[in-house]
């Protein structure tokens, strides 16, 4: 039989594919080839030996996509999560240690017949959100190389970017698993807190970290939490999914005029009101919000007492080998060392403060729309300042999860140049399904630049 031509590495064409003849060997031989042609020595830290991976897909068990949801489907894994017998890097070699056993996401998704591909670069500890502060090379922006790639789960979003993989795992505390999603034109869904377990996972902030998806297409991304999103009594920061407050998602609230802050970007400006008008087009009326409470909110995560958690998360290992730690993540854990416990509570005090202004917009809107970033900076930039882009990178990203509220970035409008500006939708916690369900109709289609597949039938 000739080879069968898949436009895509997503579920439903593989799944397709499968079901006519063709063989996970032949998935695993097109996604090798597509990692020797991209040629990106920063995606992953550690790839799994091909046939390793070929030994695991034979090992499966005979196609059935309804016991196996996820069969023959490969997925790449953020480098601070654990896969079992592999390194554990957090992007930083003197750390590493190997994992006993998967990380209770991990081991679900295993469970569901999907198959590892390697560990993807980070921001080292989880910390920033450009994608450059790694001891390893960078990886290279899918759209274009002068750019960051965002952070801190930049492998893992340009690994899917690059159609390397079917979706991958991603961790997000501050816009980790949206910012590079914006970047690279594709889907990152962040959960509500706690939904999907942090247990093997090297924490940033636990009282804030979960874990996230990056896929092609909003039904990729819900398909994957779908099958990964269960309570897990023995990570102690695990909470039972709630029923959602409301049935649908009617209301969309966007920034006020002077809350639509681009820092001098105008390519990202124009294409942010392309994609409003897209939104309205799709969904209906506009309503404009003041953010002023979550932008306040938003300057708690590096200014206030979390760094400290970030501090807790390093632990001694700092303390051991201060020099392993890159420059830029150091100097901003090592605010912590003048903080107090007074300090703590001071900080958790102006969060409630802050957490009930806000709450108070949720009476008037269901969901709210913002920039996934307000802007595209390029690697000389941060070559320049390795700090001021990365918060500005964070201005609608860093309340997100101090007001534990749920997330999905998707593609929207290209800017003028062709680079890529996202948007995201942001909910009350326990929204995550709704969530997809508005994203699946703002955004039918595949992001990326993803290549056609001719996979050889069994």
């Amino acid at each position: 039989m000739p080879p069968m031509s898949v436009t895509d590495l997503d579920i439903t064409s593989l799944h397709a594919a499968y079901a006519q003849g063709a063989t996970p060997a032949a998935m695993i031989d097109a996604v090798y080839g597509r990692i020797a042609e991209i040629n990106d020595p920063g995606i992953f830290i550690a790839l799994d030996d091909k046939e390793f991976v070929l030994a695991a897909a034979a090992a499966l068990p005979p196609f059935d996509p309804l016991a196996f949801p996820l069969w023959g489907v490969p997925f790449a894994v953020k480098d601070n999560i654990d896969v079992a017998g592999r390194m554990t890097t957090a992007a930083c070699p003197q750390f590493a240690y190997q994992a006993a056993g998967h990380a209770a996401v991990v081991a679900r998704l295993v469970a569901a017949g999907a198959l590892f591909i390697g560990k993807t670069n980070l921001d080292q500890f989880a910390t920033g959100l450009v994608g450059t502060r790694t001891p390893y090379p960078v990886p290279r922006n899918a759209f274009d190389a002068v750019r960051v790639p965002g952070g801190s789960s930049s492998g893992s979003a340009v690994a899917v970017a690059q159609g390397i993989v079917s979706f991958s795992l991603g961790t997000d505390t501050a816009g980790s698993g949206r910012v590079p999603a914006g970047l690279n034109h594709i889907v990152g869904l962040k959960p509500s807190l706690g939904l999907l377990s942090a247990r093997g996972v090297v924490p940033a902030c636990r009282t804030l970290d979960c874990v996230s998806i990056f896929a092609a297409s909003v039904g990729d991304a819900r398909r994957v939490f779908e099958m990964v999103a269960a309570y897990d009594p023995a990570d102690p920061f695990a909470r039972k999914a709630g029923k959602p407050a409301i049935d649908t998602l009617r209301r969309i609230g966007v920034p006020r005029s002077q809350d639509r802050l681009f820092f001098g970007d105008k390519l990202q400006e124009n294409a942010f009101g392309a994609a409003l008008s897209h939104v309205e087009a799709v969904a209906g009326p506009l309503q404009e919000v003041d953010l002023t409470s979550f932008f306040a909110t938003a300057r708690l995560l590096y200014d206030g007492p979390w760094v400290a958690e970030r501090r807790a998360a390093i632990g001694s290992f700092m303390d051991d080998a201060p020099q392993a730690i890159h420059p830029v993540t150091r100097s901003i854990v090592e605010k912590a060392d003048g903080m107090s416990a007074v300090d703590t509570f001071n900080g958790l005090y102006r969060l409630a403060e802050l957490k009930r202004a806000s709450d108070a917009m949720w009476d008037d809107i269901d969901v709210l729309v913002v920039p996934t970033a307000p802007i595209a900076p390029a690697l000389k930039d941060l070559e320049a300042d390795p700090i001021g882009p990365n918060s500005l990178l964070g201005t609608y990203t860093n309340f997100v999860n101090l007001l534990d509220l749920a997330a999905l970035a998707i593609p929207g409008p290209m800017r003028a140049d062709g680079f890529p500006a996202g948007i995201t939708l942001i909910a009350p916690r326990d929204q995550d399904v709704l969530l997809a369900e508005l994203g699946q109709r703002l955004f039918p289609g595949f992001g990326g630049r993803r290549p056609a597949y001719q996979l050889a039938q069994g």
